[in-house]
């Protein structure tokens, strides 16, 4: 099932997600679900609120990026946290599902060490570098209730305001089923 992607300007999205316990009904239907809904988009990853659940969920696959070190990194993770980042910091130009049309460089950690549980409920841990610690950053923000655009300075968000706002109206036009906050009421 392909689910409608919330837009930026939904409460779910500022809202810090929940754990998953381990007898969450059809959890595995949802994870198939999310990845669908992710490819649907053309995404590279897909945060469970970002379909409006309020769940420490994500999925990642960066096997679009043309790297030969992401052509298998395709996961997920359950109640994640990140348990140590690097000094080091690079930039990148990111975007994002819930907010179409807007990319913006992102300053974060070279590299992280997460601990999760897998889709099998199996705990994990690993280190992560690159664009694989940069995805998993980026979806580790929505279930804590943070998008990209709160990293950025105060002077850049000011000069997004509009356009965000034309997104959480439903003010724009994309390929993927979305859900907009605000949408105004055509007459």
């Amino acid at each position: 099932m392909i689910y409608s992607i919330v837009a930026y300007g939904d409460p779910v999205l500022k809202k810090k997600a929940q754990d998953i316990q381990p007898d969450y009904p059809e959890l595995q239907k949802l994870i198939a679900d999310m990845f669908e809904t992710m490819y649907n988009a053309n995404g590279v990853g897909l945060a469970a609120p970002q379909i409006g659940l309020s769940l420490r969920l994500f999925v990642v696959d960066g096997s679009p990026f043309d790297e030969e070190k992401l052509a298998d990194f395709k996961k997920v993770f359950i109640n994640a946290r990140i348990v140590e980042s690097s000094k080091e910091t690079s930039t990148f130009n990111e975007g994002c599902l819930s907010i179409p049309d807007i990319r913006e460089d992102v300053v974060r950690p070279e590299r992280i060490r997460m601990q999760w549980l897998d889709e099998h409920l199996q705990p994990q841990e690993a280190e992560f570098d690159g664009i694989p610690a940069r995805i998993i950053q980026h979806e580790y923000d929505h279930i804590e209730g943070m998008l990209f655009t709160d990293r950025l300075a105060a002077f850049k968000r000011t000069l997004l305001f509009r356009k965000l706002d034309n997104i959480s109206k439903g003010l724009i036009k994309v390929d993927y089923k979305m859900k907009f906050p605000f949408r105004l009421k055509r007459r």
